[in-house]
């Protein structure tokens, strides 16, 4: 009798956007910043990017934390919100509280059923991470949390990729990057992995340099029923 076995991947979730919402962060700045308050989580996390990128082609590391706190300072400014220390302070231990996407629990719980090996792969600081991830509940479902920190780099650099890989103990091809940035997908595809695009707004645009991601779902709960989908 032949067996139908499925095969089963590392999956490297991004935590930022893709497990996690940045931009709820409106929600608490509505009080500090009025009307201003969606502009100014959109700008805050532009930024928060922009500084890793920056920091990670100059080869002049400091850490997320640190690359936030500083995109945190640089949008007051541009949005002329002279916010105090205490309120700033409160601004970045929210950063610890950001909810998930309300399908993520019931995603990972499909994925995990489905033998693969999921971890939190992040920009973020380790220790942070499992902070957050463990006051959203996610945590447990997790078997690993891997943080380009241990690098001193930043994705999208191809050294984040492979090490990735080499922490999940799986070949790069059998190692998958989820995440809804697109230029993480291109990062991870560019280093040999394969990707999946959570395209969680429609009108999102995949940068088109000739590299595709091997999946597009809208929600991360689609990505159990596409692996259950393939051929074996």
């Amino acid at each position: 009798m032949e067996l139908n076995v499925e095969r089963t991947y590392a999956l490297g979730f991004d935590v930022y956007g893709t497990l996690v919402d940045p931009l709820a962060l409106a929600e608490p700045l509505q009080a500090l910043v009025g009307e201003q308050a969606v502009r100014f989580a959109e700008l805050w996390r532009t930024k928060q990017l922009e500084y890793s990128f920056r920091r990670g082609l100059m080869q002049r590391y400091v850490d997320f934390d640190a690359c936030t706190r500083q995109a945190l300072l640089y949008t007051q400014q541009a949005l002329r919100c002279d916010l105090p220390e205490s309120d700033q302070g409160r601004l970045l231990e929210t950063y610890l509280y950001l909810p998930t996407f309300p399908e993520v629990t019931a995603a990972l719980t499909a994925l995990k059923a489905q033998d693969h090996r999921l971890m939190a792969f992040t920009n973020g600081v380790e220790v942070s991470i499992r902070a957050l991830l463990s006051n959203a509940g996610v945590l447990p479902y997790l078997e690993d949390v891997v943080s380009v920190d241990d690098l001193r780099t930043f994705k999208p650099d191809p050294a984040v990729y492979a090490y990735l890989a080499r922490r999940a103990g799986h070949a790069p091809g059998d190692t998958w990057l989820v995440s809804s940035n697109a230029w993480d997908v291109i990062g991870a595809k560019a280093a040999g992995l394969r990707a999946a695009w959570v395209r969680r707004q429609p009108e999102a645009v995949f940068d088109p340099w000739d590299v595709e991601p091997d999946v597009v779902v809208s929600r991360l709960d689609e990505l159990a029923d596409w692996f259950a989908g393939q051929p074996t």
